[in-house]
């Protein structure tokens, strides 16, 4: 070292062997480092690698072979070349999957800006996914919401989640079905706005009832007013709701079943609500579990279905499928008799064409079948677990790409903004399909970002005792663990331990009572509860005297009221005084 007045240090390395493993632990800068990420590399990660069927293979083979002025080695790359072509034109080149759910996926949502992303389960969840607060590293929820597990009445029941639904223009807000009489209207951050009411289930006729009496299967948004959605139910109707409005539907369209032995009702499957981009008249589609296949004005009126198909699809099969081109011209359905169908709605008899395609609908009814944004292709699953992108005029499989093998793809989605392919399969995985040429943010604005290094105390599971919730380095008073108190519950229900407070116990009893905000927030007239009789009659004295309803016939000829005037004596002695008997 030097002088201690001079400023000039100089520090003496280790002299070590450049292949001595103590380099290893020698820090070789001070300060805070930055880690610049790679993001072709985080990119490339994520391709897909798909190896072609041998059937295909075979199939292709024998096409090169047809034609004669081609050697093997020039079909060979010919065919290479065809299907790297044959899956650019589609965002199937890579994936990112996420496994937030416990069971079987079974409903996808995206937002209009494709910002956020809901998947619904069987698990009776909805996990909610933000794509600009992801990394690679953090591929998870940031929340999980149970519509029906802290409702009213106290329970914890959950229902499998049937079909979750942004709204179409601004997002704000979600339709969400499960399988219970009762849809709601949920905000995009998971609370509940509205809760459809549910009808009277001794009621015959349907079209008195306030709402579903039966499970609701399926429900959509109003191609151009937000404020309107329908829902399909079992007791054989149809709703178009006003989500201003949860007391009772805006308009009931009841389905009769001519099928034999069904006594007129059926169970409605699926619905689809589509408009022109041009500004035409909506058209309604729904199937039924009879087979049927209807078709409404938009505009109603819904007294009986401008048309309709009895044997749409075979009786008794879960017809799941169902979508309208963006010209609300072509309908595509997908049923569970194994085949998909396309209809005209201006020739809305017989198909224009039908192929056979495995299904999944007798396991999980919820599967689909969707047109992609522009209506160039169709995109559906299967129960192989493959992706089936097919042609919309003769629905023959352009592109087919395994997601899940061996495992039934359930639901699919593809967003118009993001240009990716959404994808809900048996196995609780939730698979986001994009090409980094083709796609928008999403799933490729995730994989641009520097990957989160997570801090060991960023997981409690592995500091904290998950028996006690304490930290294991911990200092703890004495006396002051959760083991030195006394737990659980006595017979008459109050708790052992005397600091903490008793917990109010919901008996059936307190079940059927309604509090006072739900009295006050649904039943009509209920604030009159609490206003005086005597004054909510004299804040109509003056109208009576202006306008008599009951009395303005003999106002004029009515006589004037005579009373009996009293002596001065009987005033004074007064109406209490009695005479005295002897």
């Amino acid at each position: 070292m030097a002088d201690s007045d001079s400023d000039d240090y100089w520090v003496q390395e280790p002299e070590l062997a450049p292949n001595d493993p103590m380099r290893n632990f020698m820090p070789t800068s001070f300060g805070k480092t930055s880690k610049e990420a790679n993001i072709a590399a985080q990119i490339e990660q994520t391709r897909r690698k798909v190896e072609i069927p041998q059937k295909e293979k075979k199939e292709k083979k024998a096409a090169s072979d047809s034609d004669s002025n081609s050697d093997s080695d020039d079909d060979d790359d010919d065919s290479e070349s065809d299907e790297e072509d044959e899956a650019a034109r589609f965002p199937v080149s890579h994936e990112v999957v996420f496994t937030t759910h416990d069971r079987a996926v079974t409903s996808i949502a995206l937002d209009p800006a494709g910002a956020r992303m809901l998947t619904g389960s069987l698990d009776g969840t909805i996990k909610f996914h933000d794509f600009s607060s992801m990394t690679p590293t953090t591929l998870r929820a940031f929340k999980s919401v149970d519509p029906w597990g802290s409702n009213k009445s106290g329970s914890t029941d959950s229902h499998p989640i049937q079909h979750i639904e942004f709204s179409r223009h601004s997002g704000g807000a979600f339709l969400c079905v499960t399988a219970h009489p009762q849809a709601k209207i949920m905000s995009r951050d998971g609370d509940v706005l509205t809760e459809f009411v549910k009808g009277d289930m001794y009621l015959r006729d349907m079209n008195h009832t306030k709402g579903h009496v039966g499970e609701v299967t399926t429900g959509t948004w109003h191609p151009t007013d937000q404020n309107f959605c329908i829902t399909t139910g079992s007791d054989s109707t149809l709703r178009i709701w006003d989500v201003n409005n949860k007391r009772s539907q805006k308009e009931v369209i009841v389905f009769k079943s001519k099928a034999p032995g069904c006594a007129g009702r059926t169970r409605m499957t699926a619905v689809a609500w589509g408009a022109p981009p041009s500004g035409g008249a909506p058209v309604i589609v729904s199937a039924a579990l009879d087979g049927s296949l209807v078709m409404y004005s938009g505009n109603g009126p819904f007294s009986r279905p401008a048309a309709e198909i009895r044997d749409a699809h075979k009786a008794d099969t879960w017809t799941g499928g169902i979508d309208i081109s963006s010209d609300g011209r072509m309908v595509v359905t997908r049923g569970g008799d194994g085949l998909i169908k396309l209809w005209d709605t201006r020739k809305f008899k017989q198909p224009l064409v039908k192929v056979e395609h495995p299904s999944t609908s007798d396991r999980y009814p919820m599967s689909n079948i969707k047109y992609s944004p522009d209506s160039s292709s169709i995109i559906a699953g299967s129960a192989s677990g493959h992706l089936h992108i097919l042609n919309p005029g003769n629905l023959r499989p352009e592109h087919v790409t395994p997601i899940t093998p061996g495992v039934p793809l359930i639901v699919v989605d593809w967003h118009e903004r993001l240009n990716q392919i959404i994808t809900g399969s048996a196995n609780s995985e939730t698979h986001v399909l994009y090409n980094p040429e083709k796609s928008h943010r999403g799933a490729l604005e995730v994989m641009s970002r520097a990957p989160k290094v997570r801090h060991i105390d960023d997981d409690p599971s592995a500091i904290m005792d998950q028996s006690s919730g304490i930290s294991g380095d911990a200092i703890v008073a004495p006396g002051a663990l959760g083991g030195t108190k006394r737990g659980g519950v006595t017979t008459s229900g109050k708790s052992r331990d005397p600091m903490r407070p008793q917990m109010q116990t919901i008996t059936p009893f307190m079940r059927s009572q309604p509090d006072a905000k739900h009295i006050s927030e649904n039943i009509p007239l209920s604030k009159m509860l609490h206003e005086d009789p005597r004054e909510a009659l004299l804040k109509y004295a003056d109208a009576a005297k202006k306008d008599p309803m009951f009395t303005n016939a003999w106002a004029k000829t009515q006589p004037v009221t005579q009373y009996a005037e009293t002596s001065d004596g009987e005033g004074e002695e007064g109406p209490d005084r009695k005479r005295v008997k002897r």
